[in-house]
């Protein structure tokens, strides 16, 4: 065959659509060409920077709450110095509780009068009777009838400062039970006659420390028979005790409020009003002016 048949034949071929391409250069286009799509492809470096940026971005936001909840967790899990005081105990609060703890376990067991089931029911009475005799109603009230008819001028003394006493108890106990609030152990709600001598609480045992600061005061100035004397002793302590078997106070408040009365009969008897003093009061309350003048 010749070259140049040769030459057309393969020309021929070379331009039959399957071979289109073939012919065309690098680079042209023609108008069956197909060109085929670059499939988009990110740079690797650039969604890993992203991604380190976004997380550089949470790490200093994060760092922020991290220290915010740190410092609140810390707050949170540290105890307050009132915690660490009652995690860490002291001796001497240890020997506190103990003590307080066994004051009332005892004041309980020896509350053998109160409430409708009592074990000494039966007695019930007369221990309310004795206890009231250490209130400061009677006392007072009685004190100012015998000022009241008394016509003596020694008697007189006696009375106004025995009257001074009772209202200084009165105060003094009255002050200390509003300061430290102390419940009794069965939990009694004071009385009508309690409100008035301003005995709610029960630190210390007004009635104790009432019947002690009597008997002393009229030991000291009435001359009277060793019987009469030990039973003014007993009724003192009697008076206090009572207070503990009907459950209005506890065993530490009558020992308190027995001390408590014994201190305030020496500053009674060393402050004495003379009887000038006395007449004077006497004729400032009576309204009595003729005598100051």
């Amino acid at each position: 065959m010749p070259a140049s048949a040769r030459h057309r034949s393969r020309d021929n071929v070379l331009n039959r659509p399957e071979f289109l391409s073939l012919n065309q250069p690098p680079g042209a286009s023609g108008p069956d060409s197909r060109p085929r799509a670059r499939p988009r492809t990110t740079s690797p470096k650039q969604p890993q920077s992203q991604e380190n940026g976004a997380f550089r971005g949470a790490r200093q936001d994060v760092p922020d709450a991290g220290a915010g909840g740190s410092e609140g967790g810390a707050n949170e899990s540290q105890p307050s110095e009132q915690d660490c005081l009652q995690l860490n105990p002291s001796l001497g609060a240890i020997a506190l509780n103990s003590l307080l703890a066994i004051d009332i376990c005892l004041s309980k067991r020896m509350g053998v009068c109160a409430g409708p089931r009592a074990a000494w029911l039966s007695i019930n009475s007369l221990v309310v009777l004795l206890a009231f005799s250490g209130h400061a109603v009677p006392w007072v009230l009685g004190t100012l009838i015998s000022l009241y008819r008394s016509n003596t001028l020694a008697g007189q003394e006696v009375l106004v400062n025995l009257l001074l006493a009772l209202v200084l108890d009165v105060l003094t106990i009255g002050g200390l039970q509003k300061l430290v609030k102390r419940r009794g152990p069965w939990g009694y709600q004071p009385g009508f006659f309690d409100y008035i001598a301003m005995d709610t609480y029960s630190f210390p045992a007004a009635h104790a420390s009432r019947a002690v600061l009597v008997a002393g005061f009229l030991l000291n100035h009435l001359v009277l028979a060793v019987p009469l004397r030990i039973l003014l002793y007993l009724w003192a302590f009697l008076a206090g005790v009572s207070r503990i078997l009907l459950g209005r106070h506890h065993l530490f408040d009558v020992g308190c409020g027995l001390i408590l009365g014994y201190l305030q009969l020496h500053l009674v008897e060393n402050v004495w009003l003379d009887s000038d003093t006395c007449q004077t009061i006497i004729s400032i309350s009576t309204l009595n002016w003729a005598q100051l003048i």
